[in-house]
């Protein structure tokens, strides 16, 4: 590259100052040489060189007892997301200082408040895939038992209907804006009756949910029989998996996207009961 940028800078001005025959032969010798295409060779030799681009240096703004303070305030929130996290930061901070769980100096303070989300996820990136064990694991075990759950569309339940096969969903009360701490409502309804039954969970957790459905079982007027979802990684894990398969609960879920599928339940999610 350098030794086509010196042959340029000889012949441009010898070609730019040429007649019209004398611009072909030395274009054509430019081109033979360099291996330019004839049309690139002309631009090259015609146009006038621009500046080496400058390279901007990388800055680190955000220092280590920032990310170290973050790290803790992350694990204090029970592993939020980002966006949570950010609309959180602010109560947090104040309330772990004035109980003495943490002591940051004012530039540390002033900089973890100022870091938008997205950023808050980044800094976080590698401490979420130590904890968790790295996200392709976890997907991958998600699609493990997918693959394992059957499929059931609206068009699969028997006619007449037995008693005990529910549909599940979970509802988020968080209003138009999914931020700070909300609660989620486990919603159930029986396809054959329509009975519904709502349990409230501080936080989307699978072991939480199995907790809710073993409370609730004793309280129905009939046998739980079977288990049908969406493909929310709430339900589609080894926990509910493992749950159903020691009771003898059949678990289907619904296709994705496919919100006729669940239509007993999702319809309860315009009940005031439900959603307030």
């Amino acid at each position: 590259m350098t030794t086509r940028r010196e042959l340029t800078a000889a012949i441009k001005q010898r070609y730019q100052a040429a007649d019209r025959v004398g611009k072909k032969m030395i274009l054509d010798e430019f081109t033979q040489v360099t291996g330019y295409h004839r049309k690139h060779a002309i631009r090259v030799l015609t146009t006038q060189p621009t500046s080496e681009p400058k390279t901007r240096a990388v800055r680190r703004v955000y220092q280590e007892a920032v990310k170290e303070a973050l790290i803790v305030l992350w694990e204090a929130s029970d592993r939020i997301c980002g966006k949570r996290l950010k609309a959180l930061l602010p109560l947090l901070v104040e309330a772990m200082e004035r109980h003495g769980h943490l002591q940051l100096e004012e530039g540390v303070r002033a900089q973890l408040l100022a870091m938008s989300a997205s950023t808050i996820d980044r800094q976080l990136h590698f401490v979420r895939e130590r904890a968790y064990g790295g996200h392709k694991k976890r997907s991958a075990a998600t699609n493990r038992v997918r693959k394992m759950v059957a499929v059931r569309t609206f068009a699969d339940w028997e006619e007449p209907l037995r008693a005990g096969f529910m549909e599940m969903d979970l509802v988020t009360h968080c209003g138009p804006r999914a931020e700070g701490s909300f609660v989620h409502s486990l919603v159930l309804t029986d396809v054959a009756s329509g009975w519904t039954e709502c349990v409230a969970l501080p936080v989307r957790e699978q072991a939480l949910i199995v907790e809710a459905i073993t409370g609730l079982r004793p309280k129905l007027p009939f046998s739980l029989l079977g288990l049908d979802t969406d493909n929310d990684s709430a339900f589609m894990n080894e926990t509910l998996w493992n749950y159903c398969q020691e009771q003898g609960l059949v678990f289907t879920r619904s296709r994705a996207y496919h919100k006729n599928d669940q239509a007993w339940v999702e319809q309860k999610n315009r009940n005031p009961s439900v959603r307030s």
